[in-house]
């Protein structure tokens, strides 16, 4: 509640730049100017991090006895009040011998949120600049230490908004849903994961629930990067867009950051390291199963994002299992393609942790795409898909514009055309053709979506194996 009005809050007044919604109130008092904060790259490098407030400063971490004061500009922000309503509704169900999937849910809800007058502090980031100039991060501080391991990203916070009186969210919810072993679908994908669920559990709830928030609470933030060298000294990242981290041992493979995604072409070869055969392996049964249900997913939103959520906490497991039995450096693809050594029990995991992974890739990607793509992609016939994907397949692997001969059979067909423009005219990107030649033209801001829709295409024209 408290996270869906800081977030709606952020969309509103600075949809592209730089500031964090605050998700949890009880994170408020860790987010004063200076303080640290994680940054956790997600599973796909397009989707946004997550960013987890720590309980420390950059003066804790830093060698020395001298404190850090860190300077603040303090200024009046704006009076922010906002109401927002969502009506929800979504279906699933989904059956393939033992396993078993429904999720269905209807109603109505409505956010007010009344932050009243908001103040920003500011660092100072040029006073921060000089005094810590010949200070060196101690590399033995037990959260370098943690972070380290796990290849993440410290920041420092560099402004925040506050509230300057007591304020309040309100939310008022009518809802009626019914689960019905939720997880089943996991069976389906081959997962090893033991999963208890309760049948039938029908919940019709009525809510009327109203925080109140008091003085001073951060509500959204914004942060600088660190670059940390492995002898302990630092720079801040200054410029938008800079990435920090962690010097690594050596050159390993790593994705961009989801704001560093801004070219078509590098973001396709990136594509080659994403492996979504493990779904064309399903059985026919499965596979059936699965494209239907995911066309009917693409409908909903919510439902759709239930689904990533729920996969996405698997896949964090399932890859982390799969890193310690191969070599680190592989790119993805070779670690799923390569052949186990090891027992009938173990392959039959592995192949289980593909599948989840790949069925991760495509639902994440999908949630990307904006809701007429999703309407757009929900309508197509498998047969359209399978052109599509091969059509944009050659696109992609042309230097220039294609010879008209090399469009498929079924796009040949007006209508089947009209609906390839219409699906690429819904992430800004345009296929023109003439007598003789193909080619697409591309708008602001399409690299990200565009990737994400070859993705989707691909994923989904595999598994229309299952309907042949």
């Amino acid at each position: 509640m408290f996270s869906k009005a800081t977030a709606n809050f952020v969309h509103q007044i600075d949809p592209e730049g730089s500031l964090i919604h605050v998700s949890r109130v009880n994170d408020s008092y860790k987010l004063v100017p200076m303080a640290l904060v994680v940054k956790r790259n997600r599973i796909w490098f397009w989707q946004r991090p997550k960013y987890q407030p720590t309980d420390f400063t950059l003066s804790d971490l830093l060698l020395g006895d001298k404190v850090l004061s860190p300077g603040v500009c303090e200024t009046e922000f704006l009076t922010y009040q906002g109401t927002f309503g969502d009506k929800l509704s979504g279906k699933l169900d989904t059956k393939a011998g033992s396993a078993r999937l429904t999720l269905e849910g209807r109603g109505t809800s409505q956010l007010q949120s009344c932050f009243g007058k908001l103040k920003k502090e500011e660092l100072d980031v040029k006073k921060l600049l000089r005094d810590s100039s010949d200070r060196l991060v101690d590399m033995q501080h037990v959260l370098v230490q943690q972070l380290e391991k796990r290849a993440e990203v410290l920041a420092v916070v560099k402004e925040r908004i506050l509230t300057t009186n007591s304020c309040s969210v309100t939310q008022t919810k009518k809802e009626q849903c019914t689960f019905q072993g939720v997880l089943g679908l996991l069976g389906m994908l081959g997962s090893s994961v033991k999963v208890c669920a309760k049948d039938g559990n029908n919940i019709e709830m009525d809510s009327d629930v109203s925080l109140e928030i008091p003085s001073g609470t951060v509500i959204a933030y914004s942060i600088l990067e660190l670059e940390i060298k492995k002898n302990g000294h630092y720079d801040i990242c200054l410029q938008p867009g800079t990435i920090g981290g962690f010097e690594a041992d050596s050159t390993a493979m790593s994705w961009p950051s989801h704001d560093s995604l801004n070219a078509v072409d590098s973001m396709c070869n990136r594509s080659q390291e994403m492996d979504l055969s493990p779904l064309a392996e399903l059985p026919q049964l499965t596979q059936h199963a699965l494209f239907k249900k995911l066309r009917e997913t693409m409908r909903d939103r919510a439902a759709l994002s239930y689904l990533q959520c729920v996969l996405e906490d698997l896949c964090s497991g399932e890859k982390l299992d799969i890193a310690k039995q191969e070599e680190e450096r592989k790119p993805v693809s070779a670690r799923l393609d390569r052949p186990s050594s090891g027992s009938h029990t173990e392959r039959t995991q592995s192949a289980g942790a593909a599948h989840l992974i790949a069925a991760h890739l495509l639902v994440s990607a999908m949630e990307e795409l904006p809701d007429e793509t999703l309407s757009l992609l929900s309508e197509s016939r498998a047969d359209f898909l399978e052109a599509f994907d091969t059509l944009m397949c050659s696109l992609k692997n042309s230097s220039g514009p294609l010879s008209i001969q090399c469009l498929p059979v079924l796009l040949q067909d007006n209508q089947a055309f009209q609906l390839a423009e219409q699906l690429l005219s819904s992430i800004n990107v345009t296929l023109k053709r003439n007598f003789a030649r193909l080619w697409t033209e591309t708008g602001d801001k399409t690299g990200v979506l565009l990737l994400l829709l070859c993705v989707s295409i691909h994923g989904l024209s595999l598994l229309c194996n299952g309907l042949k």
